[in-house]
């Protein structure tokens, strides 16, 4: 078969490569899934480059979310059946024409819902609604985030607006804020102005902002630190510009900030079964209401995966890029 593999750490777009593999065999307990489509996230072109938390040995696979069908079936497998649609978020190497997991890392998908939707159906918006249960605001309560033009963050604001839940988001340049705003979402900051601070003021009315949430690193985790009311939580999700984080210590200590981490993989692992099914069926209800959308940038196969890496890092996308076998 073939899939999407490098020999070394480095830019995807330079050094991914498609190659032949051996035609993997479910084990026990594991599924057999031909691809579909698949997304390209942030964090499986860290995890090419070497930069992610998780560092495959070489040579290696890639991608971790993917959306399929059922191929064959291992041992003891008996709550899925061959030709079954499904997609899963957290296996890696699924950039391949075919893959393995196991059975009760696979989500069944509906007819109804458009493969391009199921491809992107688990990292992301899953993210996303663990974040928002993760921060467990209330109605009418405010969070702040940076990288509002993200894929996660316009999520968070989506869901968060269903919830009732108030976001402002900050985004670093003023076209952003059209962006957001032509995907109907308002509130948002370009934090390239002098005044943005004020702007957020004058968002909020003044109403304390109890949680932010940082996707970048260095400073621009210090600005969303400096909007939070007292006794507020700093959460960092990412760190897309930078590894170290300037928080000011006058804002921890007098506002008496607590600053938690979040990663999606290990707060999906740990998660009960039944908390798990409540916020995947709020997420299909989401988008079956329109309430969450999940658009599509552009579809790639894998001989044109280096085009596919630099679109998926293009500013102002909007929009997944998929690859298709």
């Amino acid at each position: 078969m073939r899939a999407l593999t490098h020999s070394s750490f480095g830019p995807a777009e330079d050094v991914l490569t498609v190659d032949d593999r051996p035609l993997p065999v479910p084990g026990p307990g594991e599924v057999r899934v031909r691809t579909v489509l698949s997304p390209i996230h942030n964090h499986d072109i860290w995890t090419v480059r070497g930069t992610y938390g998780y560092k495959p040995e070489l040579p290696a696979q890639s991608g971790t979310e993917a959306f399929g069908v059922v191929d064959a079936l291992g041992e003891g497998v008996d709550a899925l059946s061959v030709g079954q649609r499904v997609s899963t978020g957290g296996t890696f190497g699924v950039w391949a024409e075919y893959f393995t997991a196991r059975a009760g890392a696979l989500i069944p998908v509906p007819d109804g819902v458009p493969d391009e939707v199921a491809a992107q159906l688990v990292s992301m918006p899953f993210s996303a609604i663990s974040l928002l249960d993760f921060l467990a605001l209330s109605e009418g309560d405010w969070l702040v985030q940076n990288t509002a033009n993200g894929a996660v963050g316009r999520m968070v604001a989506q869901l968060a607006r269903a919830r009732g839940i108030n976001v402002v988001g900050l985004v670093r340049r003023a076209a952003g804020v059209d962006e957001l705003r032509e995907q109907g979402i308002d509130n948002v900051v370009a934090t390239d102005a002098d005044d943005w601070r004020d702007r957020v003021a004058a968002i909020t009315g003044g109403a304390p902002i109890i949680a932010g949430v940082d996707s970048v690193g260095g400073a621009s985790a210090g600005e969303v630190l400096s909007l939070l009311a007292e006794n507020g939580t700093l959460v960092v999700f990412g760190a897309m510009a930078s590894p170290v984080m300037e928080l000011g210590s006058g804002d921890v200590i007098f506002k008496q900030i607590t600053v938690k981490g979040f990663w999606g993989s290990k707060v999906s692992s740990a998660m009960d079964a039944a908390t798990r099914g409540r916020l995947f069926g709020e997420l299909l209800t989401r988008i079956s209401s329109g309430e969450l959308t999940l658009p599509v940038s552009a579809i790639y196969s894998f001989d044109d995966i280096a085009d596919a890496a630099r679109a998926s890092m293009t500013a102002g996308r909007v929009g997944k890029v998929l690859l298709r076998p």
